[in-house]
Parts: structure tokens; sequence; C-alpha cells
């Protein structure tokens, strides 16, 4: 049996953040495989706790669902060296109008393994401030705060379906659950 091994990459179109490109693969039986790559510079999220131990939440239209999604904020890296840690406390601010002083890794994921390499850091961010909101132009979300007890049930009842969303408010709950219901 051999190895997997590129042959190929051809850069099919550039987007705004991602690219597209095609992969030709030599697979261990010994075929050649052409593979689809989504080229992503990754992005960092925030799991963002009130005083009142309530989770900041954002309610936005997302194109690709044709519909208003419930998240947790979050946005892409400012370029690839931005270190993601940078990227979650901007994004906080710029989504929520809160700052905190500083923010700590929940955990990472990858989104779709299958043809994607888009990495999300998750955050965890406490000791928050409240400001103002610095949308992007194409921007338009309202921000929202809930208790983990009602996004858990959310989650259950398949009411939030973002995997960096689910991901985060579980996480948190398995290690953080003891001091968020004190």
């Amino acid at each position: 049996m051999g190895q997997y091994q590129r042959l190929k990459r051809e850069l099919v179109a550039r987007g705004a953040i991602i690219d597209y490109y095609q992969d030709t693969m030599q697979i261990p039986n010994g075929n050649v495989a052409k593979w689809d790559l989504i080229d992503h510079k990754g992005a960092a999220a925030v799991v963002a706790v009130r005083e009142d131990g309530k989770l900041l939440m954002v309610r936005q239209y997302r194109n690709a669902l044709e519909r208003e999604t419930l998240e947790i904020p979050a946005g892409g890296r400012n370029g690839r060296e931005e270190p993601t840690d940078v990227t979650a406390m901007r994004e906080l601010e710029e989504e929520t109008g809160y700052t905190c002083e500083r923010v700590e890794l929940l955990l990472s994921i990858y989104t779709t393994v299958a043809f994607c390499n888009e990495k999300i850091d998750i955050y965890l961010a406490r000791g928050l401030k409240p400001g103002r909101q610095h949308l992007d132009e194409d921007e338009y979300l309202n921000v929202e705060a809930y208790s983990l007890e009602e996004l858990k049930q959310m989650v259950s009842a398949g009411k939030i379906q973002d995997a960096k969303t689910v991901c985060a408010i579980m996480a948190y709950a398995v290690n953080f659950a003891e001091a968020a219901s004190e």
C-alpha cells in the first residue's frame, strides 16, 4: 500500500474569504483522483460570559442558509499571521460592543474536514465591559444574552445548528457547568 501524494494543485477561484483549489491526488492503491479544497485563513470565536452568567450571542442573516442564525461572536483573521486571540477580542468588540482584558483558549475546531481547512479557535472571555458595536459595512446583527441552560435547550431542540456555536456551548457546559450554575 502506498501513501497519499498530491500531484498537482490548481487554483480554481479566489474569493474574499476563501480560495478554491482542485488537487490531483494519487491515493494509496495507485489510482488518481480529483479532490476539492477550500483554503481559509482561519478564524476565532468567543464565548463571552457577562457578570450575570449569561452568554452573549449574535443573531444575523447567513446567505448560505438564507435565514438568520443565533451564533457566538466570531470572525476571520486579518491575515494568516494575526494571532487568533487578537481576532477574538476584536470580533467581540466589533459585534457586541463589549471588551475584555484577555481571553483564554477553550477549544479549537476544524469546521468541515472533508474539503476545507478552516480552523476556528474558540476563546472564553470574562470580565466584560460594555461599549459600542463597530460593525462592518455589510454587517447587521442583534446582540442577545442567554443562560447556559437556555442555550443547551436550543442546541438540543435544533434551534442552534451553527457548528462552532454548538461546540462552544457544549465545551463551556462541560468545563464550566459548576461555575455557571453557582
